[in-house]
C-alpha cells in the first residue's frame, strides 16, 4: 500500500474559480499509484472545492452569478462582518458546497469524466494564498 501526501499552494485574485485539475494530476502521478483514490481538501473556511464543467467558462460564470444570488453580500442580518460584508456569504457557500473531493485511480490517473475538471471555488473578493492537501492511496 501506497500513501503520498502532497500540499499545494494557490494564489487566487478574488471571487471565482481556478482550475487545479492539472496540479492535482501531477501529485498523482508523482505518488507512483496505480489504482486507488486521491482526497483533495482544502483548509480554509471561505473557500470550496468542486468538480466542474471544465470545457465552457460560461458555465462556471453561471455557477459564480448562481451563488452571488443565493447568498448575497452584505444581508443585513449577518451579525459576522469582521472582515467585511463578504465575510458570512464566503462561509455559507463553503458550507453549501464542499472542502473536499475524493477522485478514483486507475492505470496510474484520475478517472475523471470528460468534461470534469477540480476547481478551486474562491469565495472572497480579495487576493488570497489557498492551501491544499493531496492525500493519495493505493497500489
Amino acid at each position: 500500500m501506497i500513501l503520498h501526501n502532497a500540499q499545494l499552494e494557490f494564489r487566487t485574485t478574488g471571487k471565482g474559480t481556478y482550475e487545479i485539475t492539472d496540479e492535482v494530476a501531477a501529485a498523482v502521478a508523482k505518488s507512483g499509484v496505480d489504482a486507488g483514490t486521491v482526497t483533495v481538501f482544502v483548509q480554509h473556511t471561505s473557500c470550496s472545492l468542486i468538480i466542474m464543467e471544465n470545457a465552457a467558462p460560461a458555465a462556471r460564470r453561471d455557477l459564480e452569478e448562481y451563488f452571488d444570488r443565493l447568498v448575497p453580500e452584505a444581508t443585513p442580518y449577518f451579525e459576522h462582518t469582521s472582515e467585511g460584508a463578504d465575510d458570512m456569504p464566503s462561509h455559507i457557500r463553503m458550507v453549501l458546497t464542499r472542502t473536499s473531493e475524493v477522485i478514483p485511480i486507475a492505470n496510474g490517473r484520475m478517472q475523471l469524466g470528460t468534461w470534469q475538471g477540480i476547481f478551486l471555488f474562491e469565495h472572497r473578493r480579495a487576493p488570497h494564498r489557498r492551501r491544499i492537501i493531496v492525500t493519495v492511496v493505493g497500489q
